[in-house]
């Protein structure tokens, strides 16, 4: 299982958020690394994943198609993100 997903579950977060928060990141990317800091997560626990993700942004990837989402989302979104700081 995806180690993102994982942490997730382990926190008992429901299914249906997990995949909401995953949508919520193929489309606003900012938006939701503040919804995932909102989920009580405790920084001993959140922060070795985030750097996993930050080392291998892959996972996000991963943990997308485990979840059925599109990841071409995930790619229009950063080329959004990429246009506005430029």
């Amino acid at each position: 299982m995806n180690p993102i997903i994982e942490l997730l579950k382990q926190q008992n977060i429901a299914d249906e958020q997990i995949t909401a928060i995953f949508k919520e990141l193929t489309e606003n990317p900012l938006m939701a690394m503040a919804t995932i800091g909102n989920l009580g997560i405790p920084p001993e626990q959140l922060q070795p994943v985030m750097m996993q993700v930050m080392t291998n942004p892959s996972l996000i990837k991963e943990a997308v198609e485990e979840l059925g989402l599109d990841f071409s989302a995930v790619e229009k979104a950063k080329q959004q993100l990429d246009d506005q700081n430029s």
